[in-house]
Parts: structure tokens; sequence; C-alpha cells
């Protein structure tokens, strides 16, 4: 890759703040294992608890309440397994467009997975839950667990994550939020969001790559998955990356400063939208309440990956949906869960947006995409 280069893609990864990486390299400079009683391992302990209590206090966590991951998907993993091996859930209800992890790990807990559905413009269908768990009796069918992400990965749309959790807690069952995308570019309140559980990661709001955390809630009974040590207060075995928690814990101490800057980075996105808008591309969501930066649109007879590609020779970095399923051939899921058709979702790209983006990168799409799809237009045409 050569020339200047626009990176339009911070759902996928956010870059790592200049100040995170200062924070990881000092930490990887401390001796000693987080575990270990001497000095240096009390050293190195204190990078741990900091940087939780930072997690803590940036997501209004309960104290006790979080449990250091290597990243959002294990945490995901964490909190589907360590629910159902407790034999506290007997079923696990999923949103059409939670991230691919979560339908995943439900499959492979051996209790029933049902699909909650999802509207037209991207938002649960909190009215199927509700009618789903109308005669439900927990006594009778067993605890359940319903899923449903703070904000979708591909549109950004925002769920109904409290209302969700006042269906669930009425009948007797749980509710976990995959809040990756959310935290760090939204206000994200544990306890005011009525999860029982929460996954985050860091990477996504300027942090390092491998350390996220799932949030529980009090008293929440967790079989751990990861066995070997005492760490996390029995609850995930495995020594504690402390570089990568100390990056984390700056990322946590800088995340306001980017959620401050939602309304430039939501002009920024819409400025795109309309350049899209105006050559005839579908916006995904956009009557909804949307994480600044996502924009998820479709271009009839322009394929995500023609896309993908004609934007990474103009120097510009976009995705067709999750990074962790980028090489796949088949539509979103999510924009298929939306009422899409095979031409529509198989046309789908994902522009996001972040704390460092600029004026520079927008404008480039603006000019760039435009042209892309005239060209491709014009031969369809001819």
């Amino acid at each position: 890759m050569t020339g200047v280069r626009h990176y339009l893609d911070y759902n996928a990864t956010t870059p790592v703040r200049p100040e995170v990486i200062d924070a990881v390299a000092r930490a990887m400079s401390v001796i000693g294992n987080s575990s270990s009683v001497h000095g240096e391992g009390r050293a190195a302990r204190a990078i741990v608890e900091e940087g939780r209590e930072k997690l803590r206090s940036l997501v209004n966590a309960p104290v006790n309440g979080v449990i250091l991951t290597g990243g959002g998907t294990e945490a995901i993993h964490y909190a589907l397994n360590g629910t159902v091996r407790t034999g506290a859930v007997k079923r696990i209800f999923v949103s059409a467009i939670e991230h691919a992890a979560v339908p995943a790990n439900a499959g492979e807990t051996g209790v029933a997975v049902e699909t909650m559905p999802v509207t037209a413009s991207g938002v649960a269908d909190l009215h199927w839950l509700k009618d789903r768990l109308k005669n439900y009796d927990v006594k009778r069918d067993g605890g359940f667990l319903v899923c449903l992400m703070f904000a979708n990965n591909e549109t950004g749309v925002i769920q109904p994550v409290a209302e969700a959790a006042d269906i669930a807690h009425e009948k007797g069952g749980l509710l976990f939020v995959d809040a990756a995308q959310a935290v760090g570019k939204v206000p994200v309140n544990f306890v005011m969001s009525g999860a029982d559980l929460m996954a985050i990661t860091a990477h996504k709001f300027g942090g390092p790559i491998g350390v996220g955390a799932l949030i529980a809630g009090p008293n929440l009974p967790l079989h751990p998955v990861m066995r070997g040590g005492g760490h996390e207060s029995n609850r995930r075995a495995g020594t504690h990356n402390v570089p990568a928690i100390a990056g984390l814990g700056l990322a946590c101490d800088l995340a306001p400063s980017s959620i401050a800057m939602a309304p430039k980075i939501a002009a920024m996105r819409d400025q795109m939208q309309q350049a899209a808008e105006a050559e005839g591309a579908h916006i995904w969501g956009k009557s909804e309440a949307r994480l600044p930066g996502t924009l998820s649109m479709s271009a009839p007879g322009f394929s995500s990956q023609t896309q993908l590609m004609a934007m990474d020779l103009a120097g510009i970095a976009i995705s067709s949906g999750s990074a962790c399923s980028s090489g796949k051939t088949r539509p979103s899921h999510v924009l298929t869960a939306m009422g899409a058709d095979d031409g529509l979702a198989s046309c789908g790209i994902r522009v996001s947006l972040g704390w460092n983006s600029t004026d520079a990168d927008v404008d480039a799409f603006r000019r760039a995409w435009p042209e892309a799809y005239r060209r491709v237009k014009a031969t369809r045409a001819a």
C-alpha cells in the first residue's frame, strides 16, 4: 500500500491511542507475576487492579463485578457457558443481529436456542419476546438467558436493552449484553442498563487488542470455564496480561473525550451518508438512534467485495460487516434479518469513524465512493 491511506473501519478495531501505547510499553518493563506475593508481584498486581477499577468506573460496574478476559469473544463464551453450566439457564434467546460469537457459543452450550427477530429498521422485536415469554414458567421450563447487544456492529443501531431487561426479569430470566461496540463511543451504564452480564473489549475504543472483560451483577453464579489457578477470584484462570490491562485502564480514562466528540463524529458520518444517498445507496437503520460513527449501506448492483476492493485501491479502508467474518461470501446476516433480499444484503458495506477520524478521511470517501458507483452504473447501463 502506498500513498495516503484513510482508515474508515473503526468498528473492526480502532487505532490504539498513542498514550495507550506508551502505557503498555511502560507496563512491559514491570517485572513480576501479578499473583506473586513479593514486591515485584505486588507492583504488577497494582497495575491490574488500577485497570480494573478504571473500567468499573467507566461503565458503572458493581464492586467485584469486573472479570478480566482475553477479549470480547472470551467474555461472550464465559457469559453463555458460565451461566448454563451452573444449571441456572436451560434456554437461550439470541437476537437475530448478534455478533457471530453469540449464536456460535450459544449453540455449543447444549441447551435450546431460539432466535429473536428484529424490525426492518434493525431494532430487536421486544413484542415478539414478550409474547414468547407470556406463558413461560421458570419452575416448569427452566431458567433462560436473553442475549441482546447494546449497539449493532454493522448498522450501529442502539438496542432497547433496558426494556429487554425488564421483560426478562419479570419472567425470572437473565439478560446478557454485548457492549463491545458501544463502550467508549456512547455512554454505557451497566447498572442502569439492567443487564446481568456485559461483555466489553478494549480494542474497540482505542485500547490494545487481546484484553476485555465480562461484567457480572452481584451474586450472579458463574461456572468457571477456564481453570488452573485462583485468578479473578477463582472465576477465570490464567496469568494476567499486565501490559494490556494497563492499556485498557488508560483507554477507559480517555473514553469520555471520545464520547464528547459524538456530535462531531455523527456530523462527519452524515456527510458521507448524504453523498452515498445522492447516488442511490440504501442506508440501514437511519431512522433509529445509531452509534455516531457507523454508516451501513447497500448499493444495488455494486457487490460488497467489489466496493471493498475499489475503496482499498483508492486508499480507503472499509468493511462489509464484522471483521471476524470478513472472508465470508454469503450476505450479511444482519441485513438479512432486517428484511434485505440477497441482492441488497450482498451489496452491503460498513463505514465507521472514531476518535482519530479527520475531515480528510470523510472527503476522500465522499469523492471516491460515488465516483466508483457511477462507473458501475454506467457499465450496467451500457
